[in-house]
């Protein structure tokens, strides 16, 4: 057992718990915050050292075995996805340092901030899949209070579908728990594994399966999107770019978690299903992004695209696929960020976020200009940055899947996605400005260090990426075998 496992969850608990009895001490709450992503990020470094020398790193709660006890599991895909929220986290926090406003600051931002990502590493790291809910509601009760965080008419409206959406998926998550452990006696996702392996993927469990879909989907923004672009327009900057980076993310573990762990035996129907909503979702994702001429529903329905992207290579589920889905999911999570700082930061200057209204602003702002012309090509898979390797990976995989419809779909979207932040970069940056520094509404003061921090992690993704090859091989392994993910949880001991 290793006890580091857990405080990627533990760490931002107790950080969050500080800051709330010290209210009042603000500057306390920013150094917590990035100290606390700081040692994340290191543990996840140090775990991911121990996972390629000794295996999967685990954790039973309390000393009991599993599957009475509580599991926490470290393989690579759910470390390298704590350090990458770590770093985005990093990234995100640090910009609200200048944006979030003090009314914000003093009404819980930076708890709220810590008890989210609690909730997202703990999801990536559970081993039960009751305390996957748990985590999930830990996290959504966090965003809830943070999308209405500042109470504006905007937000409060945007909210309510939110969170009934997110309420009616908690909802439906334990209906498909109940029948599952009435089908399989467990809830510890190893000894799911084993035990459905043994009752057979039937029809019965191939419906509770679909309804586990359903519920992650809807958390995901698989196909039923249709509460995220209002949902992640609304809040400020720095929230925003945390909900776009992380939250849905979550979900997409979810399903690949499940669905390579658990639900793998019938793929021809669930991975069937998956790649046919990942279709629909970069299809339908694609064509907002072209048509809208605001920059919120631009960046909004490309978060929705990259969902689509990501489960595309899953749905493949051939050891080239997964690697292009883990590789384009660190990616996606870093450049999302990215993209939403930029557009808020244009927000911010120019007091509109409307195509049309603006002009020439790389004339002013040369710096922020290029790095949103690096995120631009970078989202949409232009080498050498992070989005190419990625897309490579998951058009291969699903050639060799005979998905050549799948693959298709994706390079089309793809076009179109390049046209849609090129259609963003031309608009705002080109041109005649129209803008001079006294009619700007804001300052990029304090905001540009951590927008080009994200920068050069796109940049070094790309770079750097035959550094990564051995963790991602290494995580594609895992999802495709889950006997190791098994023998790692019982320690060889079968239940």
């Amino acid at each position: 057992m290793n006890n580091l496992v857990i405080l990627p969850l533990v760490l931002p608990v107790m950080a969050g718990m500080i800051m709330v009895i010290l209210r009042n001490h603000i500057r306390l709450h920013r150094f917590l915050s990035l100290l606390t992503t700081t040692l994340v990020g290191i543990v996840s470094l140090v775990l991911m050292r121990q996972i390629q020398a000794a295996g999967i790193q685990t954790l039973q709660l309390g000393g009991w075995e599993a599957p009475f006890g509580i599991s926490f599991v470290a393989d690579m895909v759910a470390i390298l996805l704590v350090l990458v929220t770590a770093i985005v986290t990093f990234c995100c926090v640090s910009y609200a340092f200048s944006s979030i406003g003090s009314q914000r600051e003093r009404h819980y931002f930076y708890p709220l901030s810590q008890f989210l990502i609690a909730g997202v590493n703990g999801s990536f790291l559970t081993g039960d899949i009751f305390n996957l809910f748990v985590c999930f509601e830990v996290m959504l009760v966090a965003s809830y209070v943070l999308i209405t965080l500042g109470g504006t008419k905007l937000q409060l409206r945007e909210s309510i579908p939110y969170i009934l959406i997110n309420m009616i998926s908690s909802f439906l998550f334990l209906i498909a728990l109940a029948f599952l452990y009435r089908l399989t006696g467990t809830l510890n996702l190893a000894h799911l594994s084993v035990r459905v392996a043994e009752i057979g993927q039937d029809g019965l469990m191939t419906a509770v399966a679909f309804l586990f879909l359903i519920v992650f989907s809807l958390k995901a923004g698989l196909f039923l999107f249709f509460w995220l672009p209002g949902s992640y327009g609304t809040p400020p900057t720095a929230i925003a770019a945390l909900f776009a980076a992380l939250l849905t993310k979550v979900g997409i573990y979810a399903i690949m978690r499940l669905f390579s762990l658990v639900f793998y035996h019938e793929p021809e129907v669930t991975h069937l299903l998956i790649g046919v909503l990942a279709a629909v979702t970069m299809l339908l994702g694609a064509m907002g992004a072209v048509a809208f001429g605001d920059i919120k529903g631009i960046l909004t329905y490309n978060v929705v695209v990259g969902v689509g992207f990501i489960l595309a290579g899953f749905a493949s589920f051939t050891e080239t696929g997964l690697r292009g889905s883990i590789y384009y999911l660190a990616h996606d999570m870093i450049v999302k960020a990215l993209l939403f700082l930029l557009g808020g930061t244009i927000l911010h200057l120019t007091g509109t976020g409307k195509l049309k209204d603006m002009s020439g602003l790389i004339r002013l702002h040369p710096q922020l200009g290029w790095m949103f012309f690096v995120a631009a090509l970078s989202i949409s898979g232009i080498p050498p940055l992070s989005g190419f390797l990625g897309k490579i990976f998951v058009t291969e995989g699903t050639f060799r899947a005979g998905y050549f419809w799948l693959g298709g779909i994706g390079l089309l979207t793809s076009l179109m996605v390049l046209y849609s932040m090129l259609k963003l970069f031309m608009n705002v940056f080109w041109g005649y400005t129209n803008f001079t520094e006294e009619t700007e509404k804001g300052t990029t003061k304090g905001l540009l260090l951590p927008i080009a921090l994200l920068t050069a992690c796109t940049i070094a993704l790309g770079l750097g990426a035959e550094g990564l090859h051995g963790v991602v091989d290494l995580a594609a392994a895992g999802l495709l075998d889950p006997q190791t993910y098994i023998e790692a949880v019982f320690q060889e001991r079968y239940p």
